[in-house]
């Protein structure tokens, strides 16, 4: 089992010097990786509900969230660092351009030596979507094509894509990612998003819970598609009773992501980097579940 750190660029942590240190701490204590989450921008008052509160509000119903840049913030952390992978959890897909993305990714994907995981989503805000600029009612056909076209430029020697939304020949996206790709991980509580992810993803992360039966999901869908439904990671995360880790283990899930602020409803998390290094005797004892 690996464990990695969620979510990272929130609280505190929005800021350099305790970024840092979390980070640091987490690489410390024997982490696999930190992952991060994105909006852009939050117009106030939005009547699109947030699919994973009762009230239909993220954080309580605050909008005016610090919640730098995730791309950035990884790279500043990456910087500082040496072998955390870091990770979007998600990053919203469809509101960016393909092309720019997959060049940003991919530097900082061949500056770090390989350590990102990107982690995408479709989105759920329109208001941010408008404001934004980007297209909401297809985004779903969106994510499926940017996530083709991303792999085409940091995979093939001369990359060329026609699609609905996007196309380019011999198009040159240099440098290519350190990875042979760089791992797309979708996020998502919905069968959608599991079939997404046995269709064209390299990890699934459903972000709350351990849904046994949309793991079920994405490896029917992989093989319907003729791929490898054992080649799809699943992260999960990380139960409230820490005995429940070899349970998630049987499931199938390889990583789990521990947050780094309460949440609520979420009795175990890590509140101060000072907290984390009593974590390493806890990797170590589940590290060969």
């Amino acid at each position: 089992m690996k464990f990695g750190l969620r979510y990272c660029n929130t609280g505190p942590y929005v800021h350099a010097a305790a970024a840092v240190e979390l980070v640091q701490a987490g690489e410390a204590a024997g982490f696999e990786s930190a992952w991060t989450i994105e909006h852009t921008v939050v117009p106030a008052n939005y009547d699109s509900p947030y699919p994973y509160s009762p009230s239909g509000k993220m954080a309580d119903g605050q909008d005016d969230l610090d919640l730098p840049d995730p791309l950035i913030w990884m790279s500043y952390m990456a910087g500082v660092t040496s072998t955390i992978k870091f990770g979007t959890a998600v990053l919203i897909l469809p509101q960016h351009s393909p092309v720019v993305t997959a060049k940003q990714v991919a530097t900082l994907d061949h500056l770090s030596g390989g350590r990102v995981m990107l982690g995408i989503g479709v989105g759920w805000m329109r208001e941010e979507f408008d404001a934004i600029g980007a297209s909401f009612d297809d985004r779903g056909a969106r994510t499926d094509e940017y996530v083709a076209a991303m792999r085409e430029l940091w995979t093939a020697e001369s990359p060329t894509f026609h699609g609905e939304f996007i196309n380019f020949d011999n198009t040159f996206c240099r440098p290519q990612p350190a990875q042979e790709s760089v791992p797309i991980i979708v996020g998502g509580d919905s069968k959608i998003a599991a079939r997404r992810a046995g269709r064209l993803g390299d990890g699934y992360f459903p972000a709350r819970g351990a849904p046994a039966e949309l793991f079920d999901l994405a490896r029917r869908t992989a093989e319907e598609h003729g791929r490898d439904p054992d080649a799809i990671e699943f992260s999960a995360a990380l139960p409230d009773d820490l005995d429940d880790i070899p349970k998630l283990a049987a499931l199938g899930v390889s990583r789990v992501v521990v947050p780094v602020t309460s949440l609520t409803g979420m009795k175990t998390a890590i509140n101060s980097p000072d907290e984390i290094p009593a974590w390493a005797e806890i990797i170590e004892k589940y590290a060969d579940t």
